[in-house]
């Protein structure tokens, strides 16, 4: 995946190549992915529902990631006329493709950002921590705008790190014109992989309290250790573990503990929160739900939240929280009514490789983790043939 990804090569370009695209179409993309035009994901979000999800997270596979050259090279690009056409139309493309995705998805879904699809100004300004241009700003409001319109959440996507501190940045004004009625319309996204992510979201926390806002948070563990500097990350899994789930309890109970501390001494004020738990991890998921249960219990008030899982990963783990959901409203009993979501990407099949590589890179562990997912399958095969209980 990563010598077709960095091929220049048209023999290894799926749009160019017949046989290679069916192999990939076939297995790779049809693992991960929604579709390549909006009846097929159309045709992939009805059947999500049909079994049970409460929804989906739907982004656009158009993105980049940058080798260390290219990051070099971003701080001399020209500005020549035919440069700033070029500009316009990167914004204009990705902006199309937004709201061509906000308008796929329905209502309760969210809808998934990667700012690098803007093209070289988006890059530039990222990696600079800079404002977005002019052009980019307002196709950010009109997508915003016509999310809030259709019900729709927007969870503004984690990538490299020379470029998160600007996506930070955007997340939080954005937030802060659009999270004002209680529920959140733009979520950022937390890596709990990285040191600084208690830190982070402690800032943010405290911004959304001083200001009166909605922090709308997707929590995920990172995706991008195979092209960012190892030193950002924790040393251990375990260590990753941990600050996952601290953040976790802290953000679903609304109370600074562990790593997770308030930013001034005394001011333990917790804002509203908005929370996508996005995890592949069943004890991390299971912990959440036995708080959400001990909540639902003794009446005590519950932030909104989702549980999210990527398309094609973690199947067992969806299907678990799917099975639940339908329990809880079949019993009326007082747990937790858990909502279950798929990330999906969609888009032509050459512009989805860099996604593809990375859920590649994910799945490099998962022979330990599909241990769960064969008992699982196993149990339920011996069940449907009489050979077990249900």
């Amino acid at each position: 995946m990563t010598f077709l990804v960095n091929s220049k090569s048209r023999f290894f370009n799926p749009d160019h190549n017949p046989v290679l695209r069916v192999i990939l179409k076939r297995v790779f993309y049809a693992q991960f992915c929604a579709g390549e035009t909006t009846a097929e994901v159309r045709k992939t979000i009805a059947e999500l529902k049909t079994m049970g999800y409460k929804g989906v997270i739907l982004g656009h596979a158009r993105e980049v990631v940058l080798s260390k050259k290219e990051q070099e090279a971003l701080a001399n690009s020209d500005h020549s006329p035919a440069q700033e056409e070029c500009i316009r139309k990167e914004i204009s493309q990705w902006q199309n493709d937004t709201l061509d995705t906000i308008e796929i998805a329905e209502r309760g879904d969210f809808v998934a950002l990667k700012f690098t699809g803007a093209g070289r100004q988006a890059l530039q300004a990222l990696k600079a921590t800079q404002p977005c241009s002019p052009q980019l700003r307002e196709a950010i409001h009109d997508a915003c705008v016509l999310a809030q319109e259709r019900g729709v959440g927007l969870l503004f996507d984690a990538e490299q790190a020379s470029l998160q501190q600007g996506i930070d940045n955007w997340a939080m004004y954005y937030m802060r014109h659009y999270n004002k009625s209680g529920k959140a319309v733009v979520y950022g996204t937390y890596q709990a992989y990285t040191k600084r992510a208690p830190k982070l979201l402690a800032e943010h926390l405290a911004q959304a309290q001083k200001e009166g806002f909605v922090l709308g948070v997707k929590l995920v563990r990172g995706a991008y250790i195979g092209s960012d500097p190892r030193e950002l990350f924790w040393n251990t899994v375990e260590d990753t573990h941990k600050c996952y789930d601290n953040l976790a309890q802290s953000l679903i109970q609304r109370k600074y503990f562990g790593l997770l501390q308030p930013t001034q001494a005394g001011l333990s004020a917790f804002p509203n929160v908005n929370l996508v738990l996005a995890s592949h991890n069943a004890n991390s998921v299971r912990a959440a739900r036995t708080i959400r249960d001990e909540q639902a219990r003794s009446g005590q008030p519950m932030i909104r939240m989702a549980y999210a899982q990527l398309q094609g990963m973690a199947d067992n783990l969806s299907c678990e929280l799917v099975k639940e959901a339908k329990d809880s409203q079949d019993n009326v009993s007082n747990s937790e009514i858990p909502h279950a979501y798929k990330y999906l990407v969609w888009g032509g099949l050459s512009l989805s490789m860099k996604y593809l590589l990375r859920r590649a890179q994910e799945n490099k562990d998962a022979v330990s983790r599909t241990i769960d997912a064969r008992r699982a399958l196993g149990k339920e095969i011996a069940t449907r043939l009489g050979l077990a209980r249900s």
